[in-house]
């Protein structure tokens, strides 16, 4: 069993969401970062809709994952990038999909190891639920109660959408 979903009025409603809060804060220009690779592309979309001048970041996060001594190595590792100093930055970090919130501590682990940010919003496309860790986001494109053998993956990048399989 199979759904696929849009996600052009998520990240409508993202983006307003994020701008908002952003102001309400005073901040002008954050860094967006994304998380490989899902997280990269919502965050270029994001970065797109806001109209944002810093270079997207990107982060891998696969030396960071608190599981690296028992998965090894993933052939498909990419080097981080981050486009300028994240020291007294505020951060919007950009992730497609929420559940246990390992992801986001590992990111949030490399990102304090280039430097000490001022602040860290958390942007994801979808949260499921299911957490381990105590995090949540603050801005959500859409919340899914998933029984535990359901998946939610994002396809992409072009176009951007949604699949939830039932299953391994």
């Amino acid at each position: 069993m199979s759904h696929n979903y849009t996600v052009d009025k998520l990240l409508d409603n993202m983006a307003a969401d994020l701008q908002q809060r952003l102001t309400a804060r005073g901040v002008r220009d954050p860094l967006l970062i994304g998380i490989h690779s899902g997280g990269v592309w919502v965050a270029e979309r994001l970065h797109g809709l806001l109209k944002l001048s810093e270079p997207l970041g990107k982060l891998d996060i696969s030396f960071y994952r608190d599981d690296f001594t028992r998965i090894g190595l993933n052939p498909a590792v990419r080097p981080s990038q981050l486009p300028t100093t994240v020291d007294d930055r505020h951060i919007v970090l950009v992730d497609d999909v929420l559940y246990t919130g390992r992801t986001i501590r590992a990111a949030l682990n490399e990102i304090f190891d280039y430097g000490r940010p001022a602040s860290v919003l958390l942007a994801v496309l979808v949260d499921r639920g299911g957490r381990e860790l105590p995090i949540n986001a603050d801005v959500v494109g859409t919340q899914m109660d998933l029984a535990p053998d359901e998946q939610v993956k994002l396809t992409g990048p072009v176009p951007l959408g949604l699949s939830v399989k039932r299953g391994g």
